[in-house]
């Protein structure tokens, strides 16, 4: 057996997308199986820095849209005398690619509806659309729809996606929920190890932090966490620290105006490693997101035995099962609340030992195997 994993373009620098689809390749290898990792080419892009926006999108489109279909066709014709040969998208993203390729043979990861539901007008998605982008992603969604086999990576995902179907399911169609696997190896290192990596950063080791992992997107709220801070006042000597992306301005300006800056720390797009650390040494891991497909830092916190407190909105509850706290995004006394509930310190033991038993629902190989009953079935 041959799978084929379509995964994305170099240029764009999707971290996640990539450390899934090289999680996809470790997994079918692990179980014996020939496994060919394409991805779009990249001609024109590769003169512009920058594919997301500007002029380097636009040419990054005729990379994705009109030379791509021939190397799928290229692909399609060197194994078209082997039977035992399946095509994996790993992004819903590039569900357009499935016009070349056996539908019957193919399965598409769906990853989120945010953006597609966000260029419908749904605003509880936190992701509106340019009007290019609402043209893109009704294209997405029209190809998406038109796929065989679907693994959406929650519940929520897929209750998003079949609510999008504007016609009656065909009983057919394959699409079932296929948790994500950890993309990569999350536990608690020595302290040593911790203390080594931290030292980089100049966090105060002395005094706790609460932690959030993402990036700036309006989804994300990572204003709760300042909001939050402000809260808890006196009861709370820490900080925060925020591990991803440079603050957004009203992040910055919210900063300044309530004189927070000796209080907050930004750790810019952290290694692996010092991940690891940070996970580990902070007092409590906050996720307060007004949307997600999946939620993977919920996770990633739980292997490394940090408590989390995360959004009430679906899918975090269903992704941090009884491992987690759960508060309303809108309001941050209630974050705040289950935060002083971690002081009691057989309260905080039994919700990281939940935690961590969580995590186990999470095994990449369990996730591979799932895929493969995808292809076991055509």
């Amino acid at each position: 057996m041959t799978i084929i994993i379509i995964a994305n373009y170099r240029k764009d620098r999707q971290e996640s997308m990539n450390r899934f689809a090289n999680m996809l390749q470790r997994g079918y290898k692990s179980k014996g199986l020939h496994v060919v990792k394409i991805r779009p080419v990249s001609f024109f892009g590769n003169f512009y820095h920058q594919t997301t926006h500007g002029i380097g999108k636009w040419f990054s489109y005729i990379d994705k849209w009109i030379f791509t279909p021939f190397l799928l066709i290229k692909i399609r014709l060197k194994y078209i005398f082997h039977s035992q040969v399946y095509y994996h998208i790993a992004d819903h993203s590039n569900s357009p690619y499935l016009f070349w390729l056996p539908k019957d043979k193919s399965v598409i990861t769906c990853h989120d509806v945010l953006a597609i539901r966000g260029a419908l007008g749904h605003k509880d998605a936190w992701c509106p659309a340019s009007k290019t982008g609402v043209f893109f992603q009704r294209w997405i969604l029209r190809n998406l729809l038109k796929a065989k086999n679907i693994a959406a990576v929650s519940s929520t995902t897929l209750q998003q996606l079949t609510a999008l179907r504007t016609t009656a399911s065909d009983s057919k169609n394959n699409w079932r929920v296929v948790y994500n696997g950890l993309n990569a190896s999350f536990y608690r290192p020595a302290n040593d190890f911790i203390n080594m990596m931290l030292k980089r950063t100049k966090i105060d080791t002395g005094k706790p932090f609460l932690l959030h992992v993402g990036s700036g997107l309006p989804r994300k709220n990572r204003l709760l966490l300042l909001k939050m801070l402000l809260e808890l006042g006196n009861d709370f000597k820490g900080s925060i620290v925020f591990a991803g992306k440079q603050p957004e301005k009203e992040l910055s300006d919210y900063i300044n105006e309530n004189k927070l800056k000796d209080k907050v720390k930004f750790v810019i797009n952290p290694g692996h490693e010092l991940l690891l650390a940070l996970y580990a040494s902070c007092d409590a891991f906050i996720f307060p997101s007004w949307s997600e497909g999946f939620g993977w830092p919920v996770i990633e916190a739980q292997s490394c035995g940090t408590p989390v407190i995360a959004s009430s909105i679906q899918p975090m509850p269903e992704v941090g099962g009884d491992g987690a706290m759960y508060a309303s995004p809108q309001k941050p006394i209630e974050f705040s609340n289950a935060y002083r509930k971690l002081r009691n310190e057989n309260f905080r033991s039994e919700l990281i030992e939940k935690g961590h038993k969580n995590t186990i629902r999470f095994s990449t190989s369990q996730m591979i195997n799932e895929y493969l009953s995808f292809f076991n079935k055509s």
